[in-house]
């Protein structure tokens, strides 16, 4: 039988799913045969496995710390937010429909945690531990009846937890303290240990804070994380995006603008850009945050109707008209791709009550939104890549796709990408789409700029018109995640007392 530690915390956005990932390497370097859990993951930013199936991207970082390829059983409740109180329910990596959180939470929950239980009944057949992650705080009395993310899981397995507080942002001690007051007596007897995560200054002077901490909760403090900057590990979720709005690499000679949506999904799309020496990559609520960039993105969305009516209202639009006409690029992923048609239609409601709703028409399409969402890993190739009055090839790009639009050309049109498989079967279809003037681009494909030659002829073609020469690809960005993956694993090692973790670890069942 597999062994268990759950990770809960005070509340969201305490570092869950980062110790998480930190736990799942510390224990795969130890040659232990760990994998990720968690029930039900909110958020915006997810990923496809190879049979096709969609999941949390904070889990499939988890599995690729742990050395596995993802599955959905590792997170098999996944929900996207898709307008107010409303979310799109993905059971098992498919879509079983979109709810409200009242339907959600007061009628189906339980009825998912049946597939929870049997998703956890394959891992613990195929691993001798898995490392749990709750979801926001377990004491929140109004939702703790049909919680299925955190105590429940906690009591279902005996799984002893440790409790997380973020003490970056304040009142660190008195959110341990309180949620432990909160908690039911089965639920207190869980928590074996405390950990302060994020912390910055003189461990010291810290001290007699932790003494406090367990002399009032009879719990041992683990450990206290330091905080850590520019961990190069995938977010899962947006509100992460607070933290790059503001230019971090402004000496930097190339700036690339990400359009910042209210419903933008999968941005770790553009982590890879980030990385690059020569890239100053910030996200742009408005307009006068875009600025003058050197190339504008406008990423996926998981409502793009919703979004496209926040660029017209909010004068990004128009920003977007003034760029191309200053003939600055403009690429689009998925829902930016569909966005940069003619018209996107929604005959069947997939998105809102629209029927249609006119796009920006840079691109000579239209894309009209199917009942069934297309998630594939894929491989791809372009024999006749064309942007910015430059020509390339590019064999062996690797990505993948999370859409439910079908996109059709008006006119004849150059697509930059032909994709060869399609969940590890052969395929041979177009992909994306380049304007007439070589200045906008357009691609269902996530993950497109994870792919180094690719990503570095991109940059070199902004280099050449502001008159750089060209750079080498020299990162290789899927080595540089397992070194991200190593450090983490290195602090968090160093920051707790592994010793009496591993006997907590031990002591259970």
């Amino acid at each position: 039988m597999a062994k268990y530690i759950m990770l809960q915390g005070t509340s969201s956005h305490v570092g869950k799913s980062i110790l998480t990932t930190a736990l799942c390497r510390i224990f795969f370097q130890d040659g232990i045969n760990i994998a990720p859990f968690k029930a039900q993951n909110m958020a915006l930013n997810s990923y496809v496995t190879e049979d096709g199936r969609e999941m949390g991207r904070a889990q499939i970082a988890q599995a690729e710390a742990a050395g596995l390829k993802p599955q959905v059983e590792m997170n098999p409740v996944l929900l996207k937010p898709t307008g107010n109180s409303c979310s799109q329910v993905i059971l098992m990596g498919k879509p079983v429909g979109n709810m409200s959180a009242k339907e959600y939470h007061q009628g189906y929950s339980l009825k998912a945690f049946s597939t929870v239980k049997k998703a956890l009944a394959i891992l613990q057949d195929r691993f001798e531990m898995l490392a749990i992650e709750g979801a926001g705080s377990p004491a929140e009395i109004n939702l703790k009846a049909n919680d299925i993310v955190n105590m429940r899981i906690a009591k279902y397995l005996k799984a002893p937890v440790l409790l997380i507080a973020d003490i970056d942002r304040g009142g660190a001690l008195a959110s341990l303290v309180g949620t432990l007051e909160l908690l039911d007596d089965e639920e207190r007897k869980l928590v074996k240990g405390l950990i302060i995560n994020k912390f910055r200054g003189d461990i010291k002077l810290l001290e007699p804070a932790i003494d406090f901490l367990e002399k009032k909760t009879g719990k041992p403090v683990l450990g206290v994380i330091p905080y850590l900057e520019n961990l190069g590990i995938d977010d899962e979720d947006s509100v992460s995006l607070d933290d790059k709005k503001i230019m971090v690499n402004d000496a930097a000679p190339l700036k690339v603008a990400v359009v910042r949506t209210p419903k933008i999904s999968n941005f770790t799309d553009f982590d890879a850009l980030s990385q690059e020496e020569d890239v100053n990559l910030y996200y742009a609520a408005d307009s006068e945050e875009i600025g003058q960039p050197d190339l504008i993105i406008l990423p996926g969305s998981k409502n793009t109707t919703e979004d496209l009516l926040y660029l017209r209202k909010n004068n990004l639009e128009k920003k977007l008209q003034e760029a191309r006409a200053k003939r600055i690029p403009i690429i689009g992923i998925c829902g930016g791709y569909q966005m940069l048609g003619k018209k996107i239609c929604d005959p069947y409601h997939v998105e809102s009550d629209n029927d249609e709703i006119a796009g920006l028409d840079f691109l000579p399409m239209i894309t009209t939104f199917a009942e069934k969402k297309v998630t594939s890993q894929v491989t791809a190739k372009s024999m006749d890549w064309e942007f910015m009055g430059q020509r390339k090839k590019f064999y062996d790009l690797h990505g993948y796709e999370i859409h439910m639009g079908v996109t059709e050309f008006t006119e004849k049109v150059q697509h930059p990408f032909i994709i060869d498989t399609s969940s590890g079967r052969k395929a041979y279809k177009i992909d994306g789409a380049v304007s007439a003037d070589g200045l906008v681009l357009g691609s269902y494909i996530h993950g497109i700029f994870d792919n180094d030659e690719y990503r570095r002829s991109l940059l070199n073609i902004l280099r050449a018109k502001k008159g750089l020469q060209p750079l080498a690809a020299k990162q290789n960005y899927a080595a540089q995640k397992q070194a991200a993956f190593n450090r983490l694993a290195q602090t968090v090692r160093s920051a707790l007392n592994m010793s009496r973790l591993t006997r907590i670890i031990k002591e259970q069942g």
